[in-house]
């Protein structure tokens, strides 16, 4: 008797109201293991990512080596951040004076962080779908509040990717010059940041005219970033 009341009374719930209850479980279970993967991002460096995979079952293989912050050159993380983010150190996830930029010229070139680029990378995948754009909207928060500036832009710098193949800068550095990362020169490192938007059709060892002007430009926003205090939340 009493089980029957139980079955009627929780078949009198309205379907709607269950249904949002279903609804908020959910969103609260993925928002729980987002957050845990974004704490354990602090310590643990990636092992690979969902394009890294991809690209490898496509090519057969991939390079890929992990180098820590302080063994990268600094004027590859300063040109790294001039050519994609100048303001990297002064926003919290999203440069809303770049959105506004992008917005009027009608493009989405420059809008997009380097903090959200690290989250597309590493725990999203690549497309321009509704879904992707909301939990990288969600996460890029999540991630500027647990990690320091300094963690992002190491992240950043090892999975992105310089040529077919090509991940992260120690790669990048031995595939285009032959030299470590740590021994990066201005010029080499600011040919690197200028294939970043897009490293299948640009040669840091074959730069175009463009592409040369482009690598001048940013050596230049590197050393302006030095000296106005731009790159100090990455620089011990």
């Amino acid at each position: 008797m009493a089980r029957a009341a139980k079955k009627k009374t929780k078949d009198q719930v309205p379907l709607r109201r269950r249904v949002r209850r279903y609804v908020l479980r959910a969103v609260s279970v993925v928002f729980l293991v987002m957050a845990a993967l974004v704490v354990l991002g602090v310590f643990v460096n990636p092992p690979t990512t969902a394009y890294m995979y991809g690209e490898k079952t496509r090519l057969g293989q991939v390079k890929y080596d992990w180098v820590a912050m302080e063994d990268i050159a600094p004027v590859m993380a300063r040109a790294a951040v001039a050519a994609e983010d100048a303001n990297f150190c002064q926003h919290w996830g999203f440069d809303l004076a770049a959105i506004k930029l992008a917005i009027a010229e009608g493009s989405s070139r420059g809008a997009s962080t380097i903090s959200q680029q690290t989250v597309k990378n590493v725990y999203l995948w690549h497309g321009r779908t509704w879904v992707r754009k909301a939990l990288e909207a969600m996460l890029t928060p999540m991630v500027e509040a647990v990690w320091s500036k300094r963690r992002i832009l190491e992240v950043y710098l090892n999975i992105a990717e310089f040529d077919e193949g090509v991940f992260g800068v120690k790669a990048a550095a031995m595939h285009y010059f032959g030299v470590a990362p740590a021994d990066l020169s201005a010029t080499q490192a600011s040919r690197l940041a200028a294939i970043l938007p897009a490293p299948k059709t640009r040669s840091a060892v074959r730069p175009s005219n463009a592409m040369q002007k482009r690598a001048r430009q940013i050596r230049s926003g590197a050393a302006t970033i030095r000296a106005d205090g731009r790159s100090a939340c990455f620089e011990s």
